[in-house]
């Protein structure tokens, strides 16, 4: 077997309708920042996207993308995984940014003492949470 370039992942692209509002949301939420802004085109299309990371570095690679000239696909396109120490905080925290809880922490006896429970932003897009006992 030939030789393979290393790969590994390395982001995630989620598209949005309103960049600023779910940049607050996951920033609020999630304890992410801002990075880099970046404005470019795709194909042709105009887009403007905002990086996000923590401790100024991406970490697992948010990157909350726009389309100028296009609305957001629908929801369902992606779901983003996070994990908490303190799930039941961190649901409170979704619903005070104007989030919902699509499904209350539970443990899916998969494998392991967690807990995963999953939310929406405000545009709907769906997370995964979840918090090893």
């Amino acid at each position: 077997m030939a030789d393979r370039a290393v790969t590994s992942y390395a982001f995630t692209k989620l598209v949005v309708d309103d960049l600023e509002g779910m940049a607050r949301y996951y920033c609020d939420v999630f304890g992410l920042t801002e990075l880099q802004r970046v404005k470019a085109e795709i194909e042709g299309s105009p887009i403007d996207e905002m990086i996000l990371g923590k401790e100024g570095a991406m970490g697992g690679g948010l990157i909350l993308l726009t389309w100028l000239d296009r609305g957001a696909p629908p929801q369902g396109e992606v779901i983003l995984g996070f994990t908490t120490s303190d799930i039941d905080e961190l649901f409170t925290r979704v619903q005070a940014a104007g989030g919902s809880v699509r499904e209350a922490p539970r443990d899916p006896s998969i494998g392991g003492p967690m807990l995963v429970g999953f939310v929406a932003d405000p545009e709907g897009h769906l997370a995964e949470v979840v918090q090893m006992l």
